[in-house]
């Protein structure tokens, strides 16, 4: 008995970090890895780099957060094959902190006199008040949640 607590403990041990690292860090693009939206290649763009991860561990990066909407609003257009029940996370990179942050979390300022790769930009934030903050500094139109942007909005932007 003893025996096989000492082995459930060393057990648990190698597992900790596991469930202390909670979920898997965003993967990170090639250099031959290409926007499925407009071509361009994305390591190149760390800045405004979004990234949409598979349940089956294949991902697609993206010059920015505008042209990742226009691909999750319409995945059958350039990805047939996958579905968006096969979505396991996406996220985008904080434009103040360049660190990597779940996109459903997001603060968005659309209408902004900053561009990204692709011309005008969905800008993404962590926080709220850094969102408000660059608003008023780069003349934003709008805050946006996830949930608030559009397949019209996105196409819009163009």
């Amino acid at each position: 008995m003893r025996r096989g607590l000492i082995t459930l403990v060393i057990a648990l041990l190698f597992a900790a970090p596991v469930f202390i690292a909670g979920e898997e860090a965003p993967k990170k693009p090639t250099p031959k890895d290409k926007c499925p939206v407009c071509g361009m290649f994305v390591h190149k763009y760390p800045d405004f780099l979004a990234l949409i991860i598979f349940k089956d561990g294949s991902a697609a990066f993206f010059d920015g957060a505008k042209d990742m909407f226009k691909y999750y609003f319409n995945q059958q257009k350039y990805s047939p094959n996958q579905k968006e029940a096969d979505v396991d996370s996406v996220y985008v990179a904080d434009y103040y902190s360049l660190g990597t942050i779940d996109a459903a979390k997001a603060y968005y300022v659309l209408g902004s006199d900053v561009y990204g790769p692709m011309g005008n930009e969905l800008i993404p934030f962590e926080k709220e008040a850094e969102a408000r903050v660059f608003m008023k500094d780069h003349k934003g139109k709008s805050l946006l949640r996830f949930q608030d942007i559009t397949y019209a909005m996105v196409k819009g932007m163009e």
